[in-house]
């Protein structure tokens, strides 16, 4: 059984996976596999999914992670952070839209859209990735 503590790792292990099915939809996609990407990208939704739910849950049980970092690194982490989750908001609009007009048959905006969406969904991914290593391993809060 998984305890509260143990969820950092968890969304981080989704993020790595959101990154690995992104990339492999945009691959399927680019070679004009559409049942594949569509397939691929029900994974990806599954995954955005997952991570809300494993997510909201952690904060309601945990708050906020601290960030024991000193120095010159805390602008860089927090700078990091603050546009992480500026990108997460789009994302969390941006997703669901995309995939909305997919399923409506509207390829052309959902082309247009999935130009925008997909790196910025990466960078929510990889970066949510750093912000793990940042506060988790590297820079841990102290629990004196």
């Amino acid at each position: 059984m998984l305890a509260i503590r143990d969820l950092p790792h968890v969304l981080a292990v989704i993020n790595a996976a959101t990154i690995i099915v992104l990339l492999r939809a945009y691959s399927l996609i680019r070679a004009r596999d559409r049942a594949g990407h569509r397939r691929t990208m029900l994974v990806a939704i599954a995954l955005g999914v997952a991570f809300l739910t494993v997510y909201f849950v952690y904060h309601a049980f945990a708050g906020l992670a601290k960030f024991g970092g000193h120095g010159a690194i805390r602008p860089v982490y927090f700078t990091l952070l603050a546009v992480h989750v500026f990108m997460a908001f789009a994302v969390a609009v941006l997703v669901p839209l995309t995939f909305f007009n997919a399923l409506k048959e509207r390829f052309g905006t959902h082309r247009r859209l999935a130009r925008v969406t997909l790196p910025m969904w990466l960078f929510v991914a990889a970066s949510g990735l750093v912000v793990y290593v940042m506060a988790i391993h590297l820079y841990p809060m102290d629990a004196s």
